[in-house]
């Protein structure tokens, strides 16, 4: 199938050929006829399958058939709520892409930034808005933004929003808008809350799964590797000076965690960025550059911060933080291996986090092949080292401290 065969009009078709796409993918082809047809459509797919433009392409559509009416000044007509500032300005990028041969215009706003430059576009006239969810509300709430002629909703990593919070923003926003609009809700993975969710305000959705998430990658070379909590560090070194090589993106649990292994990098003569959420847009933002050009070959991410961020030709991914949440394991090294490239994901599992292996496995089915040649083996026996709490005899915490027999240890 081609984007031809998708009924999408010459400027459009014109774009998309000028960004060097070829044929639609898997949940481009479903989507998009779906959309046109002025279907509720509810979408289980991964960052990297093309569900921007799934989204995307059929709404320039919509919007470009409908200039002939009568305006009244360019209005909201397509409003796509993203749970992040990186998802968000990368939509608005795609829209921005996909729509430059149409009048439609399009822009992002978002939090942690000043608002008086997103109230100027504003001002200027919007056929298409990006936005996250309280910077929307806060200037819903000033009268900068007015969603009563919005056609089309879309709610993008539904999943991820319900995560950080926003499932009440998310309704209010849903409640502003017309009860005729249209509405597309897309979500990597379909716990509960996104279904209940969906089925309060989608009326009569067409359902879409694609790479359904208990699938890893096939491009995807895994390698597990079992090493003591203390020796992660190390191992990671060990294998950055003798194993993986190219573009990396490393995942820790805290935010905590990406500043030392950022600051252990550094001391070792790596060129390091990292993302989480306490640093500043602006930061963030350079970060992401950087990495996408090569100007450093590293970035340590959160799962959050990194959620939806489109890096190509990534050559591995580090868990060096093993995920609590299986389906995480497979967003986090599908972020490698795309587009017909290979790539390998390398995981750190200690003794505590061995029952996260027992449970990822389980999802994807598959043995992660274990490689026991390296400097820092784990104990087969080994299991998490529980603290023994003041007022034991080992009132430090560590057996024999303080002994005759020990003492020469302890200095």
């Amino acid at each position: 199938m081609s984007f031809k065969d998708l009924h999408l009009n010459k400027p459009i078709l014109k774009a998309i050929y000028e960004a060097g796409y070829v044929d639609p993918t898997l949940i481009q082809e479903q989507t998009i006829p779906l959309v046109l047809e002025r279907k509720d459509v509810i979408a289980s797919a991964q960052t990297g399958t093309g569900k921007t433009a799934a989204f995307a392409l059929p709404i320039l559509q919509l919007l470009y058939d409908k200039q002939d009416a009568p305006k009244k000044g360019k209005k909201i007509r397509a409003l796509i709520i993203s749970p992040t500032r990186e998802l968000a300005l990368q939509i608005g990028e795609n829209f921005k892409t996909y729509g430059s041969h149409t009048n439609l215009r399009s822009t992002v706003i978002f939090g942690g930034t000043s608002i008086e430059p997103q109230i100027d576009l504003l001002k200027k006239g919007v056929d298409i808005l990006v936005a996250t969810p309280g910077r929307l509300l806060d200037l819903h709430k000033q009268d900068y933004i007015n969603l009563d002629y919005i056609e089309i909703l879309v709610l993008d990593e539904a999943d991820l929003m319900l995560d950080m919070g926003f499932i009440d923003d998310v309704k209010k926003i849903e409640r502003l808008c017309p009860e005729t609009k249209q509405t597309l809700l897309f979500s990597a993975t379909m716990p509960f809350k996104v279904e209940q969710l969906a089925n309060s305000i989608l009326k009569s959705p067409e359902r879409i799964e694609v790479t359904p998430t208990s699938s890893a990658a096939k491009d995807v070379s895994q390698i597990l590797y079992y090493v003591p909590k203390r020796n992660k560090i190390e191992l990671c070194l060990h294998l950055l000076r003798n194993t993986i090589k190219g573009s990396i993106l490393i995942f820790r649990r805290t935010k905590f965690g990406v500043d030392k292994l950022e600051q252990t990098l550094i001391k070792n003569g790596y060129k390091v960025e990292t993302l989480h959420g306490d640093k500043a847009q602006g930061d963030r933002q350079t970060a992401l550059n950087k990495f996408k050009s090569g100007y450093v070959n590293i970035l340590i991410a959160t799962d959050v911060a990194a959620r939806g961020i489109d890096i190509n030709e990534l050559d591995a991914v580090i868990n060096f933080d093993m995920p609590n949440v299986p389906e995480t394991y497979v967003h986090r090294i599908g972020r490698t291996g795309r587009a017909g490239n290979l790539g390998t994901a390398y995981s750190f599992c200690s003794a505590d986090e061995k029952a996260y292996i027992k449970t990822i496995q389980q999802l994807i089915n598959v043995q992660i092949p274990v490689e026991d040649e390296h400097p820092y083996p784990l104990d087969p026996k080994a299991k998490p080292i529980v603290h023994k709490k003041q007022g034991s005899k080992y009132k430090k915490g560590r057996k024999g401290e303080g002994s005759k027999k020990n003492k020469k240890r302890w200095y």
